[in-house]
């Protein structure tokens, strides 16, 4: 017989405890425990069970399908995937509310379906009369494309097992309920077991499945943790409010690069993919003013070319500010604390405000000679040369490092017109032939202070 209990779990990463407590002791959160009911029961393997279990084979005797991999349409989409969608995969994307994770998935769909295959896409948080308004919108009108609003998970594994989709779309997985559990939808053990099934489906019927997954507040994808590790690719949508271009970032993918992004622009007729992003990211004419350079950046195996914009400005109040937009903030410390020991700058008295143009965030310490010389040459009040571009890692004792894939960037430049790169010395040994444009070898940062003047 089964034995109903009653547990409290944190909703933030699943830690169970007898009674409620205020705060989880497992994540440290606060008031994130709420009360579930669970079936435990005991008993012996079904036969059934047993006889569809799996042996053991060797690998090379392993059949793989004659088309493991379909590509979607969507170049952006494809890439990032690892060349296109796999067959019998788990895809998990989230994304703040009216991103556009809907509209792009519903518009995969479209493309998918259009090459002869059938797709199914499950909402739960609107009505199909609702989904067809939108797909109408975004001319998504394919006999293929199925649609049904439903939030229960039996009758939608039913439908799967019926229907036998290549895609499953499900919006959202936190809308999903099992109805032998007692907790309510979007809990921990919902999302788990829900997510579960599903997946599991996925691998053994060959359809791909999305999984649509809500973030919450600190920008995370609300439920377990344990819901990344079935997955097999994590792609998260990001994008500023008041900007039209979304980018979707790979941060799992078993099937490919890490490091991959797709970069949208969000139109009235939906989702399009950009085809020269460094274009969009750079202002366009001559830059003029003191204090904006372009680096070159690789986001996996693309290189993008983004503006960078330093203000050092004297500061009215006591206690200087340090404000940055798309780099990491003890990055910038840590170049402050260079420029101002190792080249003499005087900043300790200034505001200094960091940005990257069009919202997009830079992790990579090949961007540190880019910030280092745009807050140099606000401070100095001198512009950097309009068609150049600036690589390189800065360390502690003003040196500058070399950084990786320097023939990809500096094609990129050269693409788009830039006459001149600065790139660290060591670099400039492993460049084999002309890319078209005037290289600027240097080993110290002081060398960088001294080309603007």
């Amino acid at each position: 017989m089964a034995k109903t209990s009653v547990v409290y779990v944190c909703q933030s990463c699943g830690w169970k405890s007898l009674k409620w407590v205020g705060r989880c002791g497992g994540c440290g959160e606060w008031d994130s425990t709420v009360e579930e009911y669970s079936n435990d029961s005991v008993g012996a393997t079904s036969l059934s069970a047993m006889l569809d279990r799996q042996l053991p084979i060797p690998i090379t005797e392993i059949k793989l399908q004659d088309c493991p991999c379909i590509e979607m349409g969507i170049s952006e989409f494809d890439r990032i995937l690892g060349g296109g969608l796999v067959v019998g995969s788990a895809v998990l994307i989230g994304g703040t509310p009216g991103i556009g994770k809907s509209t792009l998935l519903l518009q995969v769909c479209q493309h998918v379906s259009q090459k002869g295959y059938t797709t199914l896409y499950v909402t739960g948080e609107e009505s199909v009369a609702q989904t067809k308004l939108r797909a109408e919108r975004l001319s998504v009108l394919s006999p293929k494309l199925l649609v049904v609003s439903e939030t229960n998970l039996d009758f939608i594994l039913e439908n799967i097992h019926n229907t036998h989709p290549t895609l499953v779309v499900i919006d959202s997985i936190q809308m999903i309920y099992k109805p032998q559990l007692e907790s309510s939808p979007g809990t921990v053990a919902q999302v788990r077991q829900c997510a579960n099934e599903l997946i599991f489906t996925a691998k053994s019927t060959g359809s791909a499945i999305f999984l649509v997954g809500h973030v919450t507040k600190q920008g995370i994808i609300a439920g377990p943790k344990v819901l990344e590790h079935m997955a097999d690719t994590v792609l998260y949508f990001e994008g500023e409010k008041f900007q039209c271009y979304r980018i979707l970032r790979v941060v799992k993918n078993r099937f490919g690069s890490t490091d991959e992004i797709g970069i949208f622009e969000m139109r009235k007729n939906g989702l399009h993919p950009v085809d020269n992003p460094s274009e969009i990211f750079i202002s366009q004419g001559m830059r003029v003013g003191a204090g904006s350079t372009i680096i070159p950046c690789m986001e996996g195996t693309r290189a993008l070319l983004l503006e960078i914009q330093a203000l050092a400005t004297k500061a009215t109040f006591g206690m200087p500010e340090r404000k940055v937009s798309g780099v990491d903030y003890n990055r910038v410390s840590m170049l402050l604390a260079i420029l101002e020991k190792r080249i003499g700058l005087k900043l300790g008295g200034q505001d200094i405000f960091v940005n990257i143009v069009g919202g997009v965030h830079v992790y990579e310490p090949a961007a540190d000679l880019g910030i280092a010389m745009t807050i140099a040459s606000s401070f100095k009040e001198k512009p950097i040369p309009p068609d150049m571009v600036v690589i390189g890692e800065v360390g502690l004792g003003g040196e500058v490092r070399s950084v990786n894939q320097i023939e990809i960037r500096l094609k990129e430049a050269q693409r788009l017109g830039f006459k001149r790169a600065v790139i660290p010395k060591d670099n400039a040994k492993g460049l084999g032939k002309d890319f078209g444009i005037e290289l600027i070898e240097i080993c110290y940062l002081s060398e960088v202070v001294e080309i603007i003047g």
